[in-house]
């Protein structure tokens, strides 16, 4: 890993500010094929968007034994990315002034009326898209309770105390996201899934990206720790908000180009309020869970934002893992570039090593 990092910043300095086409396509394929090589996974697809132009390269096989690789259209499930898109459903109702960020989880499903509060201090949806809700990450079974039907789903947080008063730490949270969708849920006055997919999805072209399992021959399969094939489990209801989504290469270069667009007139407000860091780390405490992927400096609606250092400028970054794939989303900006990347195995240091090569290769490609 240290040798692909060293080779990077060697290529870096024969890059061009302003690449043209062939020069990002040379790029892009280098970068992918190294690591590739080095993290020895079974499969690899990359994309990246620079200044408007993409390029997606994909490298070994989407399945072990298929000769496939994967490429701008294989489907892929991207995990924990799926709260990004939540974070973008809840700024889009914040900019058309139906929910306030400061308002109450509760307040906008009465299945969530019993969420614990913290010495009367209620979670309110800030907290919630932030981490900082004081819920714990993951729901553990409660005897003679269902954690995955609408109403006992809630029902089973007031079984644990807040870990901490809401907004005064982090904890990175699944838990908190679903119930985020739940409460976005009832803002819409529709089914979650309805609501993404009609206010967000859509309208940026992502017809590829949804929460129905993939059909057909042109899916990631993924692989534990030990090389075993991963299969996904079966789709709890209502748990919509932290994870579940898939998507392609293709739909995710489409989500950065959007995100990337500041000026644009499509979703402007939301696209500003998605951005913002709304929670800054300095002062607190507990802080978990948000490292992995480059050390977080504050938190926007879903994105971990990572404020400049050295020659990498301000980025906002997304990881996520299931069911055997790993994958991390991540753009500058102020630098008009961004890449997406998955691997198709649970190998811990190349999903960490992953990211680190995507900053490094947003820091060569927009240098500071």
């Amino acid at each position: 890993m240290r040798i692909l990092t060293a080779v990077l910043v060697l290529f870096a300095a024969t890059l061009s500010v302003r690449a043209d086409q062939p020069l990002l396509d040379n790029t892009v394929e280098f970068t992918g094929q190294i690591f590739f090589l080095d993290s020895k996974v079974p499969g690899l697809v990359i994309g990246v968007i620079r200044d408007g132009e993409t390029a997606v390269y994909g490298f070994g096989e989407i399945a072990k034994g298929s000769g496939r690789a994967p490429d701008a259209g294989t489907r892929i499930g991207v995990g924990s990315i799926t709260k990004t898109l939540t974070g973008l459903a809840l700024a889009h109702l914040a900019a058309d002034g139906t929910v306030g960020l400061t308002d109450p989880a509760s307040k906008w499903n009465a299945d969530l009326n019993g969420l614990p509060d913290h010495e009367g201090r209620e979670i309110r949806l800030i907290d919630i898209v932030t981490h900082s809700g004081g819920l714990q990450r993951d729901l553990f079974p409660v005897e003679n309770r269902d954690g995955g039907d609408t109403r006992t789903f809630p029902a089973n947080l007031d079984s644990l105390p807040l870990l901490y008063a809401p907004g005064t730490g982090v904890l990175y949270s699944n838990v908190g996201f679903d119930v985020l969708a739940l409460a976005l849920e009832g803002a819409a006055q529709q089914p979650y899934t309805a609501y993404l997919r009609e206010r967000v999805l859509d309208p940026l072209g992502m017809q590829n990206t949804g929460y129905g399992r993939p059909e057909g021959a042109n899916t990631m399969t993924g692989y534990d720790w030990n090389g075993d094939e991963m299969k996904p489990p079966a789709p709890a209801p209502n748990r919509y908000g932290a994870s579940r989504i898939y998507t392609t290469a293709e739909d995710m270069l489409r989500y950065l180009a959007w995100n990337l667009d500041r000026f644009g007139e499509e979703g402007r407000e939301a696209r500003l309020l998605s951005h913002a860091a709304w929670l800054k780390r300095d002062g607190l405490a507990p802080v978990y869970g948000m490292d992995e992927s480059g050390h977080m400096d504050a938190i926007g609606l879903g994105w971990v934002v990572m404020m400049p250092e050295g020659d990498r400028p301000l980025i906002l970054q997304k990881a996520g893992g299931a069911d055997g794939v790993f994958s991390y989303l991540a753009f500058a900006p102020s630098r008009n570039v961004g890449v997406f990347i998955a691997i198709n195995q649970f190998n811990f240091a190349a999903g960490m090593e992953m990211a680190h090569v995507v900053n490094e290769l947003i820091a060569t490609l927009a240098p500071r």
